[in-house]
C-alpha cells in the first residue's frame, strides 16, 4: 500500500453538546461545512461527534443507541436540503476522518467517505491514475458511492465524463460499515452483498455509517478509445499565491448562491423540444438556466446489480436564481409549474439534486425502490440511522415511497 489506513485505535469521543457547547462553537460544528447558505436553522442536533477514527463512528451509534435517538452521517457532500443536520439527532461528522491508501497490483484505492475528489485525485495523480466523482472537488467520496454521483455529471462542467465512465458508484469494489447496532461489517459482491447493493445509489438512505470504501480507479486519459482529449483551464500570473487566487476568485464565484433546483429524466419516446420548451423559453430570472443532456448510449447499456436504476436518454435539469426575496414565490411557483408538467411524461429524477421535502417523484425502478426500503428495514428496523429528509423529516423506518407526485 502506498499510504498509512487511518487509525482504529479507540480514543476519547470527540462529541459536543448543544447544551454545554458555547452557542456559535455549535452552530459551526453544525453548519460550517454545509456548503449551502440557505439553512433551516431550526432543525438541531443533540451533539455532534467530530469523529477522526474508525473507532469514533462505533462509540457513536452505540452512544445514540444508549440514549434511544437517532444519527446522521457527514461526509462532505451537496445536498440541497443539508440532509445531516436533524432534529434531535447525534450528527456524526466525518470532515477530520482522512485517508487514502493504494493497492499498486490492483489499482484499487481505498479512502475515507470524507476524502474528497481533490484529495484522492491529488493522490492519484502520481501514480498516473483517477476517479471519476463528482465535478466539485470538494465534495467528499462518500457521496459518489451512497448519492451515486455522476462519473462528472452532477453538474454541467463535465457532463461528458458520464458516457465515458458510467455511473461513480459503478466502481465501488467494497465499503466497511457500521450498522445501526453498532457492529463493523465488510460489504462487497460476497460479503453482506445487500448493503453493498443499497449502498450504490440509495442516497441518504443507506441504514448505516460508513468508515471506510474501496474504489476501483482508472488511467488518466480514455485508453480504450485513443481519442484527443481537451481541458480547458484558466492560467493567471501573478507575484504571489494570494493574488493569483484573488484574480481566479470572479470564475469561482461566477456561479451565483442559492438557486430552486430540480431535474427529471424525459422519457425515452417522448418529443423533447415539446417537453422543455416551456423550462427554456420562460425562465423566470435573467440569471436562471435550464440543462439538456442526451444521456444516449449510456442509458441503453444494462446497468450492474445495485440500487441505482434511474436514468433514461435524457436528463433535464433547472437552476432557478433569483437575488431580490420579493421574488421567492414567483421564481418558486415557476419551478413548480415547470415540473409538474415535465414530470408527466418522465420516468423519475436523479436522486443527488433532490429535496424531498418539496417534491415527492420516483428515484428507482419499482423493484429496486421496494428491495431498497426492505434492505432499510432488515438492518435498522427503528431507524436509528436518519433515512430521507422528507416534509416534516417523516419518512423514518418507512424510507421514501418512490411515486410521482403529479400523474
Amino acid at each position: 500500500m502506498s499510504a498509512a489506513k487511518p487509525s482504529t485505535e479507540a480514543s476519547a469521543l470527540p462529541i459536543l453538546y448543544r447544551d454545554t457547547t458555547e452557542a456559535s462553537a455549535f452552530h459551526d460544528a453544525v453548519w460550517g461545512r454545509v456548503f449551502n447558505e440557505r439553512r433551516d436553522t431550526s432543525r438541531s442536533p443533540k451533539a455532534v461527534v467530530l469523529a477522526s477514527s474508525a473507532s469514533h463512528i462505533k462509540a457513536a451509534v452505540q452512544l445514540a443507541n444508549e440514549q434511544g435517538c437517532r444519527v446522521s452521517v457527514r461526509s462532505g457532500g451537496h445536498s440541497w436540503a443539508a440532509w445531516s443536520v436533524r432534529q434531535e439527532a447525534i450528527l456524526i461528522d466525518l470532515g477530520n476522518y482522512q485517508g487514502v491508501w493504494y493497492d499498486e497490483k490492483t489499482h484499487v484505492v481505498s479512502c475515507t467517505p470524507s476524502s474528497t475528489g481533490r484529495i484522492v485525485n491529488g493522490f492519484l495523480k502520481e501514480k498516473g491514475r483517477m476517479f471519476a466523482g463528482g465535478h466539485c472537488p470538494d465534495v467528499g467520496l462518500g457521496v459518489s458511492s451512497c448519492r451515486a454521483v455522476w462519473a462528472g455529471i452532477a453538474r454541467y462542467e463535465q457532463l461528458a465524463a458520464c458516457e465515458n465512465w458510467g455511473w461513480a458508484c459503478e466502481n465501488i469494489a467494497s465499503i466497511e460499515v457500521v450498522t445501526a447496532d453498532g457492529e463493523e461489517l465488510t460489504c462487497s459482491e460476497t460479503e453482506n452483498s445487500d448493503l453493498f447493493w443499497a449502498a450504490r445509489g440509495s442516497g441518504p438512505g443507506l441504514p448505516t455509517a460508513d468508515p471506510d470504501m474501496e474504489i476501483v480507479c482508472v488511467s488518466k486519459c480514455n485508453q480504450d478509445t485513443g481519442a484527443i482529449e481537451i481541458v480547458a483551464g484558466f492560467t493567471v500570473f501573478k507575484q504571489t499565491k494570494e493574488e493569483a487566487e484573488a484574480a481566479l476568485r470572479p470564475i469561482h464565484d461566477g456561479r451565483p448562491a442559492d438557486p430552486a433546483v430540480d431535474n427529471a429524466y424525459v422519457a425515452n419516446d417522448e418529443d423533447v423540444p415539446s417537453v422543455l420548451e416551456a423550462a427554456f423559453t420562460t425562465l423566470p430570472s435573467k440569471k436562471a438556466f435550464a440543462l439538456y443532456f442526451s444521456m444516449n448510449p449510456t442509458s441503453r447499456r444494462p446497468l450492474p446489480d445495485m440500487a441505482l436504476s434511474m436514468q433514461s436518454d435524457h436528463y433535464f435539469a433547472l437552476y432557478t436564481v433569483w437575488e431580490d426575496a420579493a421574488d421567492d414565490e414567483r421564481c418558486t411557483a415557476w419551478v413548480y409549474d415547470v415540473m409538474r408538467d415535465v414530470e408527466r411524461r418522465s420516468v423519475g429524477s436523479y436522486l443527488g439534486d433532490a429535496d424531498f421535502r418539496h417534491r415527492r417523484t420516483k428515484y428507482w425502478s419499482d423493484a429496486h425502490g421496494k428491495k431498497l426500503m426492505d434492505v432499510r428495514r432488515k438492518w435498522d428496523p427503528r431507524g436509528t440511522v436518519c433515512g430521507y429528509l422528507d416534509v416534516g423529516d417523516q419518512s423514518g423506518v418507512e424510507g421514501l415511497k418512490n411515486e410521482f407526485e403529479w400523474s
